[in-house]
């Protein structure tokens, strides 16, 4: 169970370190207004990505693992894990924080206050298609037959990995040295993050056929 949730964790881990909408509404609002309104966003794309963790924990948890509608989720969800590690390898290094462009919408952002940032985090987290999709696909792979307190401790770690990592983005970014180094970085991370989810993936598939 601890290998599980290892591997888990650190297949949700790696899939933040790629920037996507969430990051770069955090580092635009981290450039153009400071941290105050940024750390409103963090915890707004926290509470959506919580809400889709409970969702789709709970969802998976009332369905029988020998199900047949419990069979063409999981395996929904390693085409759908497929096809994301898929993208992440194909453009690797094509994500670009250049784009983290704050020209004609300063003042605007600039009139932000925390309760803003914390709307505008709370829709981004909620309107990006990938997030639905990608805790049903891990709460697929943890499996029915998993318990409260384990399923409670995937949802914590990853409440708080979203948190920790986007408030981090947040009093990083502004950083010229820090935002270069991770630019260097990035296509290596999207490239690793792709074979470790195509992997577990792989892994769920070969253990569901042998057990059916």
């Amino acid at each position: 169970m601890i290998q599980q949730f290892l591997l888990v964790a650190a297949a949700h881990f790696l899939a933040l370190l790629s920037p996507g909408p969430d990051f770069f509404l955090v580092a635009r609002l981290s450039m153009a207004t400071g941290w105050k309104p940024a750390t409103g966003a963090c915890l707004g794309i926290a509470l959506a990505n919580g809400l889709f963790i409970v969702l789709a924990f709970g969802g998976v948890s009332v369905l029988r693992p020998d199900s047949s509608l419990f069979l063409v989720i999981q395996l929904a969800g390693c085409g759908y894990l497929l096809y994301l590690g898929w993208l992440f390898i194909r453009y690797a290094g094509a994500s670009s924080l250049a784009a983290v462009d704050t020209q004609g919408d300063t003042r605007a952002l600039n009139r932000a206050t925390w309760w803003r940032g914390l709307g505008m985090g709370l829709l981004s987290g909620l309107l990006n298609p990938k997030n639905a999709l990608f805790y049903v696909s891990l709460a697929s792979l943890v499996g029915t037959d998993t318990s409260g307190a384990w399923k409670l401790a995937y949802g914590v770690w990853m409440f708080s990995v979203v948190l920790l990592w986007d408030l981090l983005v947040a009093l990083a970014i502004g950083n010229g040295r820090v935002r270069e180094r991770f630019s260097k970085a990035l296509p290596w991370l999207e490239s690793i993050t792709g074979v470790i989810l195509i992997l577990l993936a792989l892994a769920v598939i070969s253990a569901t056929l042998f057990r059916h």
